[in-house]
């Protein structure tokens, strides 16, 4: 059978705009083409069949007619025929999921350019992307992890896939990148930065591989270059203020600000390039869980209608757990510094109203239509199974090092052998089974409260168990995340409301807060506060000015209308962590920490 051919063509870089063909030498009689609903790791239809601006189809030069089937499908009568199709994508998607095109960058999954024929999804796929017009787009470069057949300097060319599936698992990037390449235990990698930026590449280089190492090293070095991981990309686009990845088998598309990348000139672990090491650790972790050791529901999903799963945070719950982790056991960062990403990660658990509403296996299955479209009311309804998940992870972790002879590292590694490796999906429940079967404990009643109950997790008890002290405390401002801090800790007041970034508008207003009693909601912008008009620059004092006991009035507008109300500040909830060492442990407490956290 010859290869599904696609030849991709930057037509309009100033119109955004990709010209597709895509030939069929041996269709069915009456062939129907398709683009999938979603993108494996983002968990919302996407409907990616909208970005289609022009389809015409032909064969031996006569034009066909296109019979529409559905939002993403189309009928072609060709009656066996060799077939061509032409059509073109808008691309103006800056995110990870989709596609982009402008003069300065060119970036796309395949699952937004690529149609399937029905019937074909197994076969070869060839893809050609052309070089760009140099006058436009003069110095692009291509990078992308699909296996060459024939390319220039640049990487423009002939590349093919075995399978629709890894066509639409190596997204592909354009620009005049630059490139750092390193190793990680003989295996090639290099990030690919899209952008103005200025990176220490020695640092990061080194920084990363070690983390990369860690990771290899919790998976028994495995997969290899021997099983197909011959080389690894990260693929970042440097923007202003963007973050974000999205994970594939041999490589990770990322979005990062611009000042979370180390220059030559700085030292020291600021908190944007902890954070940029945090995705980067993140995303590579993903190379095995999610991307290998794959939900059953996710793996046989055709990407035509959602799939569902209780489990989403045993993937992205635990991969979120041993993203920071790993920056520990890879001397990123040292345990102080690692306990304050998990304070900060039990402040935004704390803070949010919704965990006492939602489990964490609905948030999972919920994922759909609620961690992907968040609203006003998300934090009161919904809790996010990226940071609950982490910290449920985490307690499974210390239970299973506390009460048996494993870890949920031993866990992980089970998991890659019996499913994983094998490429076979894991069922649901998977995670919660093995552990119990491993360690030998009765663990229903405690992933009963972690998963399906909302009930506060363990986390003072068990970290009390490894000789970490946990408090909650007031904020001191409003830009206390959580961790350690120094001096005296004021008690402010609390309104129960945030603002957006650049103005007053009230972007959320949490359930039975002040705000809310007095009436108050999403939308509605603040003018004045005890008298004296609030700005986004004076918000922060304003707020310390106010006293528990005293009730002031809030001028506002809702729509164009000047309302007030009536407030009675509260006194600021103790729901921000700090995570301590204790000095004070026995030897068994010792034991079990240095072999958590290695102190």
């Amino acid at each position: 059978m010859t290869p599904i051919r696609y030849r991709i063509a930057a037509a309009e870089p100033h119109a955004h705009l990709f010209d597709v063909r895509c030939d069929l030498d041996s269709p069915a009689a009456s062939q129907i083409f398709s683009l999938p609903s979603w993108i494996r790791g983002s968990y919302l239809v996407r409907d990616f069949a909208k970005h289609v601006v022009s389809l015409r189809a032909e064969s031996q030069g006569r034009e066909l007619a296109i019979e529409r089937i559905d939002k993403r499908s189309f009928k072609v009568a060709s009656n066996g025929a060799p077939l061509t199709l032409h059509y073109r994508i808008y691309a103006f998607d800056a995110s990870v999921r989709k596609a982009w095109l402008d003069a300065r960058r060119g970036f796309f999954n395949a699952s937004s350019l690529c149609y399937c024929p029905q019937g074909f999804e197994a076969g070869e796929f060839e893809i050609e992307v052309l070089r760009p017009d140099t006058a436009i787009c003069p110095r692009w470069k291509l990078a992308t992890t699909l296996d060459a057949i024939e390319i220039d300097a640049d990487g423009f060319g002939r590349y093919r896939a075995s399978s629709y599936e890894e066509l639409i698992d190596n997204p592909v990037e354009m620009a005049d990148f630059q490139r750092i390449d390193f190793e990680v235990d003989g295996i090639p990698h290099a990030f690919i930065f899209s952008g103005r930026c200025e990176v220490d590449a020695p640092r990061l280089a080194a920084d990363v591989a070690r983390v990369c190492h860690a990771q290899r090293e919790m998976f028994g070095q495995q997969p290899d270059a021997a099983s197909g991981l011959d080389r690894y990309l990260f693929l970042t686009q440097v923007t202003a203020n963007g973050y974000g990845g999205l994970e594939h088998r041999r490589c990770t598309a990322l979005v990062t600000a611009r000042d979370a990348l180390p220059k030559p000139s700085q030292t020291g672990l600021r908190k944007g390039y902890r954070g940029f090491l945090g995705l980067v650790s993140h995303e590579y972790f993903h190379l095995w869980n999610v991307k290998r050791i794959t939900p059953a529901p996710f793996a046989e999903s055709d990407l035509r209608t959602e799939a569902y799963s209780r489990d989403l945070w045993a993937y992205e719950g635990v991969t979120s757990y041993y993203d920071d982790l790993m920056l520990l056991r890879a001397d990123v960062l040292d345990a102080p510094a690692y306990l304050d990403l998990l304070a900060e990660n039990a402040t935004r658990l704390s803070r949010a109203p919704g965990r006492l509403v939602q489990t964490l296996a609905d948030a999972s299955f919920e994922a759909w239509i609620k961690y992907y479209q968040p609203d006003e009311n998300t934090p009161n309804q919904a809790v996010n199974y990226y940071v609950k998940g982490a910290l449920a992870a985490l307690c499974v972790d210390l239970k299973l090092r506390r009460d048996s002879a494993i870890t949920l590292d031993v866990v992980m590694r089970a998991l890659w052998q019996r499913y994983g490796r094998v490429d076979r999906p894991v069922p649901e429940s998977g995670l919660e089974m093995l552990a119990a079967e491993l360690s030998g404990l009765d663990l229903r009643t405690f992933f009963d409260q972690l998963l399906r109950s909302t009930e506060e997790l363990p986390l003072v008890e068990l970290l009390a168990d490894f000789g970490v002290i946990a408090q909650p405390r007031p904020a001191q401002n409003a830009g206390d995340v959580g961790g350690r801090v120094t001096g005296k800790i004021e008690a402010p007041v609390s309104l129960g409301l945030s603002l957006r970034a650049a103005d007053t508008t009230i972007a959320q207003v949490m359930s039975n807060s002040p705000a809310m009693q007095a009436g108050l909601a999403a939308g509605d912008v603040l003018v004045a506060v005890d008298g004296l008009r609030v700005t986004a620059a004076n918000w922060s004092k304003t707020l310390e000015t106010l006293a528990s006991t005293r009730t002031v009035e809030v001028y506002f507008f809702r729509g164009d209308e000047l309302l007030s109300t009536r407030m009675t500040p509260q006194a600021a909830p103790p729901d921000t962590w700090a995570l301590t060492l204790s000095e004070a442990v026995d030897d068994a407490v010792l034991t079990r920490r240095r072999s958590w956290l290695g102190i």
